[in-house]
This record gives structure tokens, sequence and C-alpha cells, in this order.
């Protein structure tokens, strides 16, 4: 792991209405580092998440992909270069799952988009023979993530933003997914960013947590230190009712 900064956030404010979804924000994600957003509904993961993608942009407080400042760039080419996984995946269901898997390759006008689509499913423990041709409705809903996580990767980005990408499964293909991401992680040396409700999930995969709590970083630390030395009454509560004890 390197100390390049891939994704930084910087007093990012958001507000909805009457409703602050990110309170003065600062976050910074390392190359090659999966940090994990954690904490309740509306607590600002997802808007903090999407905020580096520009399918959010912040009212105050900057964002920088790679160092450059994210307003400033196009937010199409930049979703283009930036792997999405959102809830429940977003496939297309109209299209079967190659063309799912090629649609980035293929806006990029990358050579030979039906290759790079299967390479990328093939990553992610599917073989295209069996499932390349296939509409999603005949998908479980492993396989239907599978195929999203592959759709991200399919163009080789080197940074991915995941929103909770295994919540809806159950526990058994939840943790096989969550086996096929650690090895991807550690093959593709990817920097992620994790939106997960999921504290284990998150203690498992990522490198750093950050715990937020009304629209606020309240900690933010590799799983062993938030253990062993919860920072703040609420992120004690919550390790407490995660039944993840020091």
């Amino acid at each position: 792991m390197h100390d390049a900064i891939a994704l930084a956030a910087r007093e990012v404010s958001k507000r909805y209405g009457p409703v602050t979804a990110l309170d003065r924000v600062s976050l910074e994600v390392r190359r090659g580092e999966c940090v994990a957003l954690i904490g309740e509904s509306g607590s600002g993961k997802t808007t903090l998440l999407r905020c580096f993608n520009r399918l959010t942009d912040p009212d105050s407080g900057a964002v920088a992909v790679d160092g450059q400042d994210a307003a400033t760039m196009d937010p199409v080419a930049l979703r283009r270069r930036v792997g999405y996984v959102p809830q429940e995946g977003g496939l297309l269901p109209h299209w079967r799952v190659r063309r799912n898997v090629a649609l980035v390759p293929w806006l990029r006008g990358l050579p030979d988009a039906p290759a790079l689509a299967d390479h990328a499913l093939g990553l992610v423990g599917l073989e295209p023979a069996e499932i390349a041709e296939r509409w999603p409705r005949e998908l479980s809903g492993g396989q239907r993530q599978r195929v999203a996580v592959a759709r991200a990767l399919a163009a080789g980005p080197d940074i991915v933003l995941l929103d909770e990408p295994f919540g809806a499964l159950d526990a058994i293909t939840r943790a096989d997914l969550q086996g096929t991401f650690l090895e991807l992680q550690r093959d593709l040396a990817l920097t992620t960013l994790l939106v997960t409700h999921d504290l284990a999930e998150a203690f498992l995969l990522a490198d750093r947590v950050a715990v937020m709590h009304l629209g606020r970083v309240e900690q933010m630390a590799p799983p062993a230190e938030l253990r062993a030395a919860p920072g703040t009454p609420y992120v004690r509560a919550l390790l407490a009712r995660a039944r993840v004890v020091a």
C-alpha cells in the first residue's frame, strides 16, 4: 500500500432541505486501501460515497479524486473512470449479462469490450460460457451481485465505490461474496470505498473503518484500534450493539 491519497473529502457539507446529510466531513482513502463507511440509515454514508463520482455535489467543501478537484471534472467521464456498484446492483434488465458488464468499456471506446466483460466475469467467479447470454432475471441474487461487481471492474478502474453491495443477500451467499471481494482487493490492489451497515463486514473487509453519525465522522481507525479504543460514546454503543467487544 502506498501513501498516495486516492480519494479525499475536505470539510464537505450537504443539505437536503432542512436535513443535514453531511456536516463538514473530512476523510482520506489511500491508494490500494479499503475504507468502510459504517453507520445507521441517515448517517450520510451513501451521500458521501456519491460525492466521489459526482452523483451528488456537495454544497460546500471539496472532493478530490487522484488529487484532482472533482468539481472541475466532467461527471460523465469521472463515472466511467471510477467503478461503482449501487445498492441492488443496478443491472439493466433488458440487457443480457455480457452486454451489462461490457457497458463501461464500450462507452469508453476500449477495444473488444465483450472480451473485457468476459474477463471481469471470470474475476468474480462466474463462467462466461454459462452466464454471459442469460438475462439478469434468470440469475440468483448472489449471481446478480457478482455481475454488478464485474461490471464495475470491466474497464480496469483502480478506484471502486460500493454501496452496500452484499446487503440484500442471505448469510451464506454474502460470506461467499465477501471472500471473493477480499481476493479481488488483494489481487488487483483496488482502492475501495465501501458503504455497509454491518460492522462485522466492515471489520472483515476494510483496512480502516469510518463510523458516521448524523452526517459526521465520529471516528476513523483500523478495526483493531476501533475495537480496542472506541473514541466516542456513540462508537462504543455501536460496537456494543454489534456485539463487538474489546
